[in-house]
């Protein structure tokens, strides 16, 4: 950890904290280069999936165990990174993923579509184990001061590397074919491997009362911990509730461009887009700004403005009107991913802080999923205008909630750090 110096006064840039902070530094190094990958490798499934078997459905299936499948094991994934050295669990799960996308690549031409599925499953998992432990980490890296910056650095590089991703798989696909890419991908994952060994180790944190336990069981403490501790349940189910009522946004954007609008793919593509350029510039503003607000704040305001996005874009009159607002709702994704993380590193103690991400994460990832679901069969039943007023007005309303009862919550809790705000 850095000097505890770092704690005094203003929070230092993300240059200034890369550049003297070495461990973060091959954190952020590692998630840049593993998301890069990943989202290259993506593309290339989808493509393989939609021309080997022609269907729709395929690609669907594709996603939903890429993504939805592990958020299930939240639970079990969050204490693995409770339960052993930090920097180990991440290291394996690199090492793990590039195996994994190494085989799927070596044998593209032979494997059938019930194998793939499993083993892009089974991929999705070691990601799923990683995060929490990723996010797990960063509060071992850097001073308390320095957490805003610190997500938000990190927050910056994986999107940004997650957006360049298909960008850089559609210049390389024409010149290394769809394997050759996976086989980019695999390298990357161990790269990352590599990278990562600068981090240092970040054996667990045991508590000294506590006795030997299965990992089911460190698991269901992870979740009674979560449900017995109002202000983390309080930012959880509130971000949960949001991806709830939001998620659908993607679906209905396509919509709203093709058949309220009547505009052309370019349109969708700028819709979809417009959320992306929002994050980036979110994360950006939040490297230097996020100390200027309490989490809380941050938090509560990240809620307002992704969900009033929706329901501004539902009232837009045209693509560039539709487009402004969604660039807008990035910012408040930005600022929901930066206060989320910050306030679950400092309010819970460094043994149960993996099992917290792990929860939240899969139960984001559930709730992801349900609001595809949801909000598709809004879709049909009304239009894209409506669902997005709906969507977002709901969401508006679980924002107001968390506004009233976020703050008693906080002031009454007790944990390892006091929480700003």
């Amino acid at each position: 950890m850095p000097p505890t110096g770092a704690d005094a006064g203003r929070a230092p840039g993300a240059f200034r904290l890369l550049r003297g902070n070495r461990p973060l530094r091959a954190l952020f190094t590692a998630r840049v280069v593993s998301y890069a990958g990943d989202s290259m490798s993506l593309v290339a499934l989808m493509l393989h999936v939609a021309g080997t078997t022609g269907q729709g459905l395929a690609v669907a299936l594709l996603l939903l165990v890429g993504d939805f499948v592990p958020s299930l094991f939240g639970p079990l994934t969050g204490a693995v990174s409770d339960r052993f050295d930090r920097r180990r669990v991440m290291i394996v799960c690199e090492c793990a993923q590039g195996v994994l996308v190494l085989a799927i690549a070596l044998s593209l031409s032979s494997l059938t579509m019930p194998l793939l599925l499993v083993l892009v499953a089974l991929r999705s998992l070691a990601s799923q184990v990683f995060q929490p432990a990723s996010r797990s980490a960063v509060p071992a890296l850097v001073g308390g001061r320095d957490l805003e910056t610190a997500n938000s650095t990190i927050g910056f590089g994986a999107n940004g590397a997650e957006a360049f991703g298909p960008l850089l798989a559609a210049a390389l696909l024409p010149v290394l074919g769809i394997q050759g890419v996976l086989l980019v991908d695999a390298a990357s994952f161990l790269a990352s491997a590599v990278v990562l060994l600068a981090v240092g180790p970040m054996p667990p944190v045991r508590d000294p009362d506590a006795g030997p336990a299965s990992l089911l069981t460190e698991a269901r403490v992870g979740l009674g911990y979560i449900l017995r501790t109002c202000a983390v349940r309080i930012v959880a189910t509130g971000f949960c509730a949001v991806v709830l009522f939001n998620g659908v946004d993607d679906v209905a954007l396509v919509l709203l461009a093709t058949d309220t609008f009547r505009s052309g793919d370019s349109s969708v593509g700028l819709l979809l887009g417009a959320v992306g350029v929002g994050l980036l510039l979110g994360y950006a503003v939040l490297t230097r700004h996020a100390h200027l607000l309490t989490m809380p704040v941050l938090l509560v305001g990240g809620f307002l403005v992704s969900s009033a996005g929706n329901v501004l874009t539902g009232l837009a009159w045209s693509v560039a009107a539709a487009f402004t607002v969604q660039a807008v709702r990035g910012l408040g994704l930005a600022a929901m991913d930066v206060a989320s993380s910050t306030l679950l590193q400092r309010m819970v103690p460094p043994d149960m802080l993996g099992r917290v991400f792990g929860n939240f994460y899969g139960a984001v990832g559930v709730a992801a999923a349900a609001s595809y679901v949801g909000g598709g069969l809004l879709l049909d039943a009304t239009d894209a205008p409506t669902t997005l007023i709906v969507a977002g007005g709901a969401g508006v309303v679980c924002t107001m909630v968390v506004a009233v009862t976020l703050p008693r919550a906080l002031r009454r809790h007790t944990g390892p750090e006091a929480v700003d705000g």
